[in-house]
């Protein structure tokens, strides 16, 4: 009767809950759980956690199932650990999370398994809350559920006029999907839909909270980033790079697609214009192109006259 009430809390929890005995099969799966990664209890109870369902990956794109799993770490020293991490949803985005695990212990004491709770990123709940503000202005791209071009060509115009007047400086990023043309004409367009959904949520989840994400047409997604010079944009560009790079669209028969993106990198000068800065930050995207994709590059502004 208590085991019930337990499993009644756990289930009634905001936060994802799993449980893993010694050997790290799960053996429990609530509904937060399922609600935040997209896979049901009848999905992963009876599967080992190290066989990479979920694909933890830290902000530079390295695995932690292999190598820094923190159940691994808490079933071998009995100590609790919190991390920040990116799991990989079962439609194939990364989803940030916050994770915390802790050991479960027998009557004698040992260590005899280990329970991880996981909720998303606080980041990522206000860029929610902010995107249901948006669509209720018709602000939103309705596949994607980033911004689109409108609210693009807005916040890149506020970003101009406030860089004039008050010197605040910002730049913008421009990515577009590798070889989508070959994804919509080998797979279809609606693994082309999917993969432009996983981009898009992938980047939006890996963004700071003030950033913006928008579509900015076809396959291409542009990045507003306020405060930022051009270390910043190429270090917050690779990291979307890394991510994408590590998503995945699963296809209808079966397997999953992976997915790359080149982005283009502009520090706004103080001289720019929307069309300057787009202009430039769109030569950076034809470089990176060139190199081979899945590449990050910059075109630096013309010196003044």
């Amino acid at each position: 009767m208590q085991a019930d009430r337990y499993r009644q809390i756990l289930e009634s929890l905001g936060d994802g809950v799993y449980v893993v005995d010694r050997n790290r099969l799960i053996t429990y799966w609530n509904t937060a759980a399922a609600r935040i990664t997209g896979y049901g209890p009848e999905e992963v109870v009876g599967e080992f956690c190290f066989d990479n369902l979920l694909d933890h990956v830290d902000c530079r794109g390295k695995n932690m199932c292999r190598a820094g799993c923190p159940l691994a770490g808490t079933i071998d020293d009995g100590q609790p650990r919190e991390i920040e991490a990116y799991l990989r949803h079962k439609d194939g985005q990364r989803v940030p999370v916050v994770i915390k695990a802790m050991p479960l212990r027998d009557a004698a004491g040992r260590v005899s398994g280990a329970v991880e709770v996981f909720a998303e990123n606080r980041e990522a709940l206000a860029a929610r809350e902010e995107r249901a503000e948006l669509e209720r202005a018709a602000l939103i791209d309705p596949l994607t559920l980033v911004g689109n071009r409108r609210l693009a060509d807005l916040t890149l115009a506020s970003h101009v006029a406030e860089m004039h007047r008050l010197g605040w400086q910002f730049g913008v990023l421009l990515a577009d999907v590798d070889g989508f043309k070959q994804v919509n004409d080998v797979h279809g367009h609606q693994a082309g839909d999917a993969a432009l959904r996983v981009v898009a949520a992938t980047l939006a989840g890996a963004v700071r909270v003030y950033d913006q994400v928008t579509r900015w047409g076809g396959e291409e997604f542009l990045v507003l980033c306020p405060g930022l010079e051009s270390a910043g944009l190429v270090a917050l560009a690779d990291r979307l790079r890394v991510l994408v790079e590590r998503s995945d669209v699963p296809l209808a028969t079966g397997g999953r697609l992976g997915l790359t993106i080149s982005v283009g990198v502009a520090e706004a000068a103080p001289d720019d214009t929307a069309d300057t800065l787009l202009a430039r930050a769109d030569a950076a995207l034809y470089r990176a192109k060139g190199q081979g994709k899945n590449r990050v590059a910059t075109v630096p502004p013309s010196p003044a006259p």
